[in-house]
């Protein structure tokens, strides 16, 4: 009898090959980078920390290691998986050099902050022109979703401390601006907290919601052209005296704890005062319903704040809680938007989940740990992570179609940075070839071919 030989083909190995380049779908971030003009910006703003006769650009230092982060890295020497491949990559610097750069960036505190978050600002309203109709802002309001995230930390770093959910580590603020149903997310503020930090801390909201406007084309600052969305954690009466006190410029939509008072409101509401919720495409909502709480529930919260109360059947074996009424599940939010139906910002409020999404993406793209020491250098690690998540939301958003637009950063890696090419040079032309028979090579051409059609930045 034959013997088996295993479930997979036996091939042999050898370390011999040249012209292969792995990871050669990471020229679709490369591409990206040059038609935003990402590089520029960057090395730009960070000039002044660029040592007299470095051969180094501390810019294209930090997007390297935003670049590492997009391909799956999660600390400071995974950059050298760009600096194996320079004919992709261009020279990297050494783990040394990076870790002088991090630690003098870190040093400088806000300044160095304030030029990458800068730079970031300058390249996101050139992007959002570029996509078109593509963009954000297309329907010409832009929604910033505001959330907590919880970081653990498995070593004593500065600032980690037992969180409220028994955990150790860190406790940041992250907004995301959102896509929709179509497109991922981008991030446009990181705040850096401790692990005791409070889920609804005013201050940090208001902070983290300032650092998110100024990433934002001026013109989403006025008008109520731009929606602040939370969970509960933002149902503070400072954070909402301070949205309100902005009302000419930002509308709202923030979760609100039910409290005694709102739960006795809503068994007063006559049945003839909720509405059915919807769904996004309009179907009704079967066993849910809406309604608007008014009166003395309102007492001490700012002028102009709605309350809407969603009421529904709870799924099969759901536990009810003593908030609850009468068998319904209750959930409230309130908002300073007036010429919309209940049930549509009842809605509207509901898609905030998407931000858990963008939260699940985020701990896939470096942050389900903070990897360094001390609190400076792990808040210049956040701002790392948000220029990846950045490339990994606009490469999407300017090359990508149909149900690739949405495509994670799990399987974007899978699918397309992870492809392998040949590298040739004819004349003074380099060549990467895709593998013909690799299932998404048609993906990677494509999108290459739609952002070289770009305008290179002026």
């Amino acid at each position: 009898m034959r013997e088996r030989s295993g479930s997979y083909p036996h091939v042999r190995v050898e370390g011999t090959g040249d012209g292969a380049v792995s990871q050669a779908g990471g020229v679709l971030l490369v591409e990206t980078v040059r038609r935003a003009g990402l590089d520029a910006a960057l090395s730009t703003a960070l000039a002044p920390w660029r040592e007299p006769r470095t051969v180094h650009d501390p810019g294209k230092v930090v997007l390297d290691l935003a670049l590492a982060v997009a391909l799956g890295g999660d600390c400071l020497s995974d950059v050298g998986s760009l600096r194996a491949e320079p004919t992709l990559f261009g020279p990297v610097a050494s783990d040394p050099t990076v870790s002088r750069l991090v630690d003098a960036l870190a040093g400088a505190g806000p300044r160095a902050l304030a030029a990458i978050r800068g730079a970031s600002a300058q390249v996101r309203e050139r992007v959002w022109k570029l996509a078109g109709s593509d963009a954000p802002d297309a329907g010409g309001e832009v929604v910033v979703d505001i959330d907590g995230v919880l970081v653990l930390a498995h070593s004593d770093k500065q600032d980690a401390t037992a969180t409220w959910k028994r955990t150790f580590g860190h406790h940041p603020l992250i907004a995301f601006v959102d896509h929709g149903s179509q497109g991922s997310g981008e991030p446009v503020a990181g705040l850096l907290r401790p692990g005791n930090a409070g889920s609804n801390t005013a201050a940090d909201h208001i902070t983290t919601t300032k650092l998110a406007l100024a990433q934002l084309p001026k013109k989403y600052r006025r008008g109520r052209r731009t929606l602040i969305r939370t969970d509960s954690a933002g149902g503070t009466h400072e954070f909402l005296n301070w949205l309100t006190a902005r009302g000419r410029w930002l509308s709202y939509s923030v979760g609100m704890t039910i409290t005694d008072a709102v739960h006795q409101a809503v068994l007063h509401v006559p049945d003839s005062a909720w509405a059915a919720a919807v769904e996004s495409g309009g179907e009704v909502r079967d066993g849910a319903w809406v309604a608007e709480l008014a009166g003395d529930v309102l007492k001490g919260w700012p002028s102009g704040m709605r309350l809407i109360v969603r009421k529904e059947r709870p799924h099969p074996g759901a536990q009810l809680r003593f908030t609850d009424a009468d068998g319904m599940r209750l959930t409230c939010f309130a908002t300073n938007t007036n010429d919309t139906p209940i049930a549509a910002l009842e809605l509207r409020h509901r898609q905030r989940a998407r931000a858990e999404d963008r939260i699940r993406a985020a701990r896939d793209t470096g942050l389900r740990n903070l990897p360094l020491h001390k609190s400076a250098q792990n808040q210049l690690w956040l701002e790392i992570v948000q220029l990846a998540q950045d490339l990994l939301a606009w490469m999407p958003m300017l090359a990508l179609a149909g149900g690739a637009r949405r495509w994670e950063p799990k399987r974007l890696r899978l699918r397309l940075f992870s492809a392998a090419a040949r590298l040739v040079t004819t004349g003074r032309r380099r060549t990467l070839r895709l593998t013909r028979h690799w299932p998404w090579t048609d993906v990677i051409t494509s999108a290459v071919d739609r952002l070289q059609a770009l305008p290179n930045p002026g």
